[in-house]
């Protein structure tokens, strides 16, 4: 079935993974590990602290805390199969299997698309209107922000993942990825993929460059904010708000535009695609609760508290034991 296309229904597909580096085969199972246990950790951790700290009760931490978990669900969508699989001779998955994988991963990418942009609109509103920004981003707006992003997620997946299931699947049936993802999928379908690749086109427009539209907007009208304030400590610490915003923008859009708007035709393409995929998928969730927190005052501030608690709880079991 790995062969030429023939008459035959693909029940189980074959990920090839990282098979092109035989030898570093242990090293990346350690390093994809080792990422995959600091990007839960972080994440997680980063939840659990704005939940524990009440001066962490606002919009800005609770789109970050969103973030966070959304990030935990992503790189778990896909790191733990990619790593079983680097022990399993063949590294198969089924059609269902995959086709739900696909399922979730784009949904969750998706759902992060629409938080970024909903996190830009936050710093927009505590910058440029510092008066009514409590007013503004009420707990009201704030969920209805979030379980917006996740509908719009599950949708602009929803109905790709509709046509997919449409499609035959006839041999070959090795994806020459990590995990399973449309672009993968559609060149291996013996049937007409036209009507997919470009809703697949449509969706990076929509998700892609309209949230970015939406987040270079709102910093348009940030830095012109920001240009007007008269002392330099000002314009810093207006600065710092939205530089590890900015960070994350960049690289979760860089990377993610790369394999979503541009065609995937031949095997050089595809090695490229896992490549930034492994960037977007992996290192990007492991990267933004540092990025959030390495020049966030407020964070520390708050790993300090929780600190100074623990130490208060453990000295006074100390004393009453």
């Amino acid at each position: 079935m790995a062969g030429g296309r023939n008459n035959t229904i693909v029940i189980r597909f074959i990920l090839l993974g990282f098979l092109d580096y035989p030898k570093l085969k242990i090293a990346l199972f350690v390093i994809f590990l080792g990422s995959y246990l600091l990007t839960v950790a972080w994440n997680l951790g980063l939840v659990i602290l704005i939940k524990m700290d009440s001066h962490l009760h606002t919009p800005m931490y609770f789109f970050l805390s969103n973030l966070s978990f959304l990030d935990f669900c992503y790189v778990t969508s896909t790191t733990p199969k990619m790593l079983s699989d680097f022990f399993q001779t063949p590294k198969s998955i089924s059609f269902l299997g995959c086709t739900m994988q696909y399922f979730f991963f784009s949904s969750l990418g998706l759902t992060e698309c629409c938080l970024l942009a909903a996190m830009a609109y936050d710093r927009y509103a505590a910058i440029c209107n510092p008066l009514l920004y409590t007013t503004i981003m009420s707990p009201t707006l704030c969920v209805q922000m979030m379980v917006g992003a996740c509908i719009s997620g599950v949708f602009g997946s929803l109905v790709p993942l509709c046509a997919l299931l449409q499609l035959n699947f006839c041999g070959p049936n090795v994806i020459n990825h990590f995990f399973c993802d449309l672009p993968q999928l559609l060149v291996l379908s013996c049937s007409e993929t036209f009507f997919l690749k470009v809703m697949k086109f449509v969706i990076a427009v929509i998700f892609g460059v309209i949230s970015v539209s939406v987040i270079m907007i709102s910093y348009g009208y940030i830095i012109a904010t920001i240009l007007k304030i008269s002392s330099a400590e000002g314009k810093s610490k207006a600065f710092n708000t939205c530089t590890s915003h900015l960070m994350a923008v960049i690289c979760f859009f860089g990377s993610g535009l790369f394999v979503y708007m541009h065609p995937s035709t031949d095997n050089n393409s595809l090695g490229r695609d896992k490549m930034a995929s492994v960037f977007y998928t992996v290192v990007i969730p492991m990267l933004n609760p540092l990025i959030y927190s390495l020049r966030n005052k407020e964070i520390k501030d708050a790993l300090k508290r929780c600190k100074k608690r623990a130490f208060s709880h453990c000295h006074s079991k100390v004393l009453e034991g």
